[in-house]
């Protein structure tokens, strides 16, 4: 009877456990509490490191990364603010196309504007490197659950 009650005890401990979710979230926490200019500085020092950048590269990509951050961050607190007020609806098929032309317009805005600044065999690194954390976002959110 004691060894039933002990072999309970395990496997409601491991379920529990394996609920906990981990560390999920604490990257995002993180990145809530830096200010746009902390987040660019780190992002620009990464993007040093990988493509040995010289001084007027890192300024120029220190100053595109914060204007796209301000960017994202005033889209989200305007998707916030709208999900606030009122209930969020489903944009109609219109609505989503023009969603996703202006996001691609964007990314391939920020992609001619990265062949300017670096030269061709920095610009061929970042690509790779673009593509490779691409294709881990998009086998993180399958993994979730989500599609990606």
């Amino acid at each position: 009877m004691k060894k039933v009650i002990v072999v309970i005890m395990l496997l409601a401990s491991f379920t529990a456990f394996a609920q906990r979710g981990g560390h999920k979230g604490k990257k995002q926490q993180f990145a809530k509490d830096l200010t746009v200019e902390q987040i660019a500085t780190l992002k620009t020092k990464k993007m040093t490191l990988a493509l040995d950048l010289s001084k007027t590269q890192q300024k120029q990509i220190m100053d595109l990364t914060i204007v796209r951050l301000e960017e994202r961050k005033a889209k989200m607190e305007e998707r916030k603010e709208q999900s606030e007020t009122s209930k969020p609806e489903k944009p109609s098929s219109e609505e989503r196309f023009e969603m996703i032309n202006s996001r691609l317009d964007k990314q391939l805005a920020h992609q001619e504007q990265m062949k300017q600044i670096l030269n061709n065999e920095q610009y061929q690194l970042w690509k790779e490197i673009s593509m490779k954390k691409h294709a881990q976002g998009k086998k993180r959110m399958q993994k979730e659950g989500r599609r990606g």
